[in-house]
């Protein structure tokens, strides 16, 4: 947004005001209503239109800064559009039902609680869906916990903890990518780079679900009807493991995020072919709308279809729209009137990470608590020289995992009508978000790992 000139000099007041108008849109009518976030980003765009025209601006001003803004996010876009062919691709190979199959096999670990983290966890980092986690193998371990009599609220903090785990760290993610993208970071940088904060939290994570942990296993029928309906998929074999194997490496390397995807698709549409003759037309029919089951397991259908070109259109239509929001503000100089104020305070990544986390209490969304985020202080780290990986590391440790937290958040509405278990109630046990912003805000304060640019 550094590149959008501003066309109006408002006051502080009018800026706050525009502001509280803007979450007030928001908050009615994705709280109020159940409305997606697009159709509140869009009457806040005719707000800001409307603010702009009464100001005297050309009209042809801000439309370029709302054009200019959108255009910022067109490196996300191509990402996006190749992450939702990568799944699907992952699904014909086998990739993600195998890392299913397989990470199932810890529910013969002792420690329920910390099994039900260990196996969201890596279900979250196969498809990239903390949502799709917790409303199919999360359904499956509250059945499990309601037989065996063992506390809701601590289970479902466990599954919302691995769920947003794997959200976080997996390269599927869309909020993973949007984090990166918005700060045009590298993809798999910023994944390297969240490790810090990540692995320390998911440690401490897995050590307090094992002081909550019974000794009972969480073998159960269910668990082992799941494996079962996975290996009749014919998707389940150890050779589809490889595409994975070729992400780490490739990663490691350093490879952009673009041409991993892009070598990891065709990878995986060559090993498609050692199990399956899928006929080029059904091929590209696939990539496109996204895989198919046809298992008689409704939860194995609802892990399985996914992925292809078209499941990604709500993803980039949001970031077009936010993006353009964005544009706006700087247009209209309601950013940079907020920022003659909070620019006297100091440390920016403090102030990113609350404007994060207040985004997401504020309005319960957290794609634009990443989106305006980023876009407010991406410039704010480059004149402190510090490089933008921090940024976008804190955009997801506040940011992506405090919206299950909020009652009237979004994922937090989501969770508690797949879960049967009120926000309040899973929240003291919700670890693996609770640690994430703490452990960030830790290390801004001591500057540990916080890397300044040359």
């Amino acid at each position: 947004m550094k590149k959008i000139h501003q066309e109006i000099l408002p006051s502080l007041t009018e800026g706050a005001l525009i502001v509280v108008m803007i979450i007030a849109i928001m908050s009615v009518s994705m709280i109020g209503f159940g409305s997606v976030p697009h159709m509140p980003i869009m009457i806040s765009i005719l707000l800001l239109i409307l603010f702009g025209l009464i100001k005297k601006a050309p009209f042809k001003k801000l439309q370029e800064g709302m054009i200019s803004g959108a255009a910022s996010g067109m490196a996300a876009i191509f990402i996006f559009l190749f992450i939702g062919v990568l799944i699907s691709s992952f699904m014909l190979s086998g990739t993600i039902p195998t890392l299913m199959y397989y990470g199932l096999y810890l529910t013969d670990f002792p420690f329920f609680f910390t099994a039900v983290f260990a196996i969201t966890a890596i279900i979250g980092i196969s498809i990239g869906s903390s949502l799709t986690t917790v409303a199919t193998v999360g359904v499956v371990f509250i059945s499990i916990a309601g037989s065996l009599d063992l506390s809701l609220a601590v289970t479902a903090g466990a599954i919302v903890s691995g769920a947003f785990f794997g959200d976080k760290m997996s390269p599927l993610s869309d909020t993973t990518n949007l984090a990166s993208s918005v700060v045009g970071v590298d993809l798999f940088t910023h994944i390297r780079h969240m490790s810090w904060t990540t692995i320390p939290a998911f440690v401490l994570t897995a050590v307090f679900f094992m002081l909550f942990s019974s000794d009972q296993k969480a073998g159960n029928s269910g668990i082992s009807a799941i494996r079962d309906q996975l290996l009749d998929t014919g998707l389940v074999h150890l050779y589809s493991l490889l595409p994975i194997l070729l992400l780490f490496i490739f990663a490691a390397k350093k490879i952009p995020a673009l041409m991993t995807l892009i070598s990891a698709i065709l990878f995986s549409i060559v090993i498609t072919y050692f199990h399956s003759t899928v006929p080029v037309s059904e091929l590209f029919q696939v990539l496109f709308s996204g895989y198919s089951a046809s298992s008689e397991n409704e939860q194995i259908n609802e892990l399985l279809n996914r992925g292809g070109v078209e499941s990604m259109m709500f993803t980039i239509s949001l970031v077009f729209l936010a993006l353009g929001l964005g544009g706006l503000l700087f247009t209209t100089g309601v950013i940079p009137a907020l920022f003659e104020k909070i620019n006297h305070s100091k440390n920016t990544l403090v102030k990113a990470a609350g404007t994060a986390v207040g985004t997401n209490v504020l309005i319960g969304e957290q794609y634009l608590s990443i989106l305006l985020t980023g876009e407010t202080f991406a410039h704010k780290v480059d004149e402190e020289k510090i490089e933008r990986k921090n940024l976008s590391r804190v955009l997801e440790d506040a940011g992506t995992v405090i919206n299950p937290l909020v009652p009237w958040g979004v994922c937090g509405v989501f969770i508690t009508g797949v879960l049967g278990v009120e926000v309040i109630d899973y929240l003291p046990f919700a670890f693996f978000c609770l640690i994430s912003p703490v452990l960030t805000l830790l290390y801004v304060f001591t500057g540990w790992t916080v890397t300044r640019a040359e």
